[in-house]
């Protein structure tokens, strides 16, 4: 890091078009002020949409967050019944796994998903570009660079939190994907700083750099630090302490970048709280762990009024879906899709039963989509 005394003056130079800025709920002192200051799409408007035509995708105002081993595309076709216009998120998938695997295993996904971003990680422009260029070619939204993951192994491959100490290489690494991928939104994800730094400026050094030397105008931020030492993965998403202040911050010195709060963010009254001082929200674990706190969102968020999903009709959607990926043949399991459905009726009656059926390996070991039905009917009696 370099530091940057004063970031808004030393960075002003750049703006981007009205088409990509996105209005802040400046001042709003109430749920309804603040969503006022979000404009949204007309309901359907998400069907078959095309990247080329960036405008008609939904604001990020919403968003959940890449979580490895989650939001697998399993996951992602259970959240868009539930939210129309949320932004989904894959889980972090290694450059090199789809430059030189099966980039099917890694990049298939619904056509219901979008928007949906793909997040890479990776710290060579070469391979960043090969796999953003296969990407797009799945109609993939956006693409995201991994600048805030701390765990030792991604460290190991030199990407991921680490990337923080060099931002040119960052940079490199972003213009290349831009290039190799203009259809997508190129954006990247980082933390506030690394191991104990204190101070704000190296963060609006490292935002500012990129911004003056890439097309690049979405920052999500999580607002924790990355120890790359003495903590384990899960401690560095509890651990370091939360400084919200920080992002709002960059906001302010950046107005013309759209920036993207994430970090232990769980009710619908703190998305709105955060609302009034950032463009966006990225909720985590409480979108996978709790996945129905998100059936509010189209309406209070986006301004829809289509009616909100019902559980009844989500679990036929669940047992259509498991039902035509067990027949596809790709080797997908009845478990591979059931372990991400285990919250859906976190906090209701029955929701123990609805568990235990879905998560008992004698019942799954048949991959009868039926068992999705049978779950819901013994969890409602149940209740």
């Amino acid at each position: 890091f370099q530091a940057a005394s004063a970031p808004a003056a030393r960075f002003a130079s750049r703006t981007i078009s009205a088409d990509n800025a996105t209005p802040l709920a400046h001042h709003a002192d109430s749920l309804g002020r603040t969503l006022a200051a979000h404009t949204f799409i007309p309901e359907g408007s998400l069907k078959n949409l095309s990247v080329r035509n960036m405008h008609t995708l939904p604001k990020r105002t919403l968003s959940v967050a890449p979580m490895l081993d989650w939001t697998d595309r399993h996951y992602r076709y259970m959240a868009r019944q539930i939210t129309r216009h949320t932004w989904l998120y894959t889980e972090m998938v290694n450059a090199g796994a789809i430059v030189f695997g099966d980039p099917e295993r890694f990049l298939l996904k619904d056509e219901c998903e979008n928007p949906v971003a793909l997040q890479l990680g990776g710290s060579d422009p070469v391979q960043l570009a090969q796999a953003a260029k296969k990407a797009a070619q799945y109609g993939y939204d956006e693409i995201n660079l991994n600048c805030g993951c701390p765990s030792p192994r991604v460290q190991k491959g030199a990407f991921g939190a680490c990337l923080m100490h060099d931002a040119a290489l960052v940079s490199g690494c972003l213009n290349a994907m831009h290039d190799a991928a203009s259809d997508c939104d190129i954006t990247v994800k980082h933390r506030i700083g690394l191991d104990r730094q204190t101070e704000y400026h190296p963060l609006a050094d490292f935002v500012g750099t990129l911004r003056e030397k890439t097309p690049v105008r979405t920052f999500i931020v999580h607002a924790r630090n990355a120890w790359l030492d003495g903590l384990s993965p899960k401690e560095n998403r509890d651990v370091p302490p939360l400084r919200y202040d920080f992002v709002y911050r960059l906001k302010q010195d950046f107005p013309d970048l759209e920036i993207i709060i994430n970090g232990g963010i769980k009710t619908n009254d703190e998305i709105a709280a955060h609302l009034r001082h950032v463009d966006g929200v990225m909720v985590g674990r409480e979108a996978y762990h709790n996945p129905m706190t998100m059936r509010g969102w189209d309406r209070l968020f986006y301004g829809s009024t289509q009616p909100e999903t019902e559980y009844g009709e989500l679990i036929e959607r669940l047992y259509g879906y498991a039902k035509t990926q067990l027949a596809a043949g790709r080797g997908t399991i009845l478990r591979h899709m059931a372990r991400h459905w285990l919250g859906l009726m976190h906090g209701q009656d029955g929701a123990k039963t609805w568990r235990r059926l879905l998560s008992n390996a004698d019942l799954l070991r048949d991959n009868r989509p039926e068992l999705v039905l049978e779950a819901w009917k013994a969890a409602q009696k149940a209740a």
